[in-house]
């Protein structure tokens, strides 16, 4: 390792400080992703093909993007190898190994984040880990949530948006009658599929929230208002959509389909964007008020 400022140790003998051994870092870090890449290889494909996993390919350049403005503080603190973190890369590709024989891919693929933090962790110490705590947070979002939580999530979501659309539709004065998570209109049968429960723009929302409070908010009860905030808008949000899919179906069915309705997703999407900033203006406002 490089030598930097001198520090003064106990006794009064003078040692070198350790700098940050970025090359060894970087050329583990490459190491492990070329052990992980028949897990790596399907999870980037995921996200290519999958809408609802779509936002994570950014995650890593997001992730990328908060260390470079820490580099800093980073750079600053103290390079101190522990050599016993060494047990969580061997428990990394463990349970990378367990991941793939019980065809549990959620395990599989936090493995390679336990591989990472034990690479970091080993070569640079405990000051320095602690330093990049957040951006390896961020990371977590690149994979998707266990099959069995998202089923349980799903139908909960499908359910709530079919009952606030079908109050929304009757306050407007479009007849329907609801059975279950399926809205029955005068000629037409909305059925509040999977893909409609809001479940894709809710994990998409709190990624964001995570990131833009990191960008833009230094109080941490206001990062954690922004990320609970979240579940609300996206469920009113996704309830709206579902009410105007409902009112184009009754009086536009030949908008109400296909790249209309995708559109429609977008836009909705955007309203939820800005119900976030909203929502940072409001508190913030409050913040000001009760400080004054």
């Amino acid at each position: 390792m490089d030598s930097g400022n001198p520090v003064v140790a106990e006794g009064g003998a003078v040692t070198p400080k350790l700098e940050l051994p970025v090359p060894a870092i970087l050329f583990f870090l490459a190491l492990l992703i070329v052990l992980f890449l028949p897990l790596l290889a399907p999870m980037v494909s995921e996200w290519l093909s999958d809408e609802n996993m779509g936002y994570a390919l950014f995650v890593p350049f997001v992730a990328g993007y908060v260390v470079w403005l820490d580099r800093e503080r980073i750079l600053a603190a103290p390079v101190k190898p522990c050599w016993p973190a060494m047990v969580l890369v061997v428990w990394g590709m463990c349970q990378m190994l367990l991941g793939f024989l019980g065809a549990d891919f959620f395990t599989a693929r936090t493995a390679f984040l336990i591989a990472v933090v034990g690479v970091v962790w080993t070569i640079t110490g405990t000051a320095v880990l602690r330093t990049l705590i957040f951006p390896l947070f961020l990371l977590l979002f690149m994979i998707r949530i266990p099959l069995f939580i998202y089923q349980r999530i799903t139908l909960p979501l499908q359910i709530l948006a079919s009952q606030v659309a079908t109050s929304g539709l009757e306050v407007l004065g479009i007849p329907v009658y609801r059975n279950g998570n399926v809205l029955q209109l005068a000629d037409k049968t909305l059925e509040i599929v999977e893909a409609c429960s809001g479940i894709r723009s809710l994990l998409s929302l709190t990624f964001l929230s995570v990131a833009y409070g990191r960008f833009f908010e230094t109080r941490l009860w206001v990062k954690i208002a922004l990320f609970i905030s979240t579940v609300p808008i996206a469920i009113a949000c996704n309830a709206a959509r579902i009410t105007l899919t409902g009112v184009l179906t009754e009086y536009k069915p030949e908008i109400a389909e296909g790249a209309y309705h995708a559109f429609e997703g977008w836009v909705i999407f955007m309203f939820e964007l800005v119900a976030l900033l909203g929502f940072h203006r409001l508190l913030s406002l409050f913040g000001r008020r009760s400080h004054a």
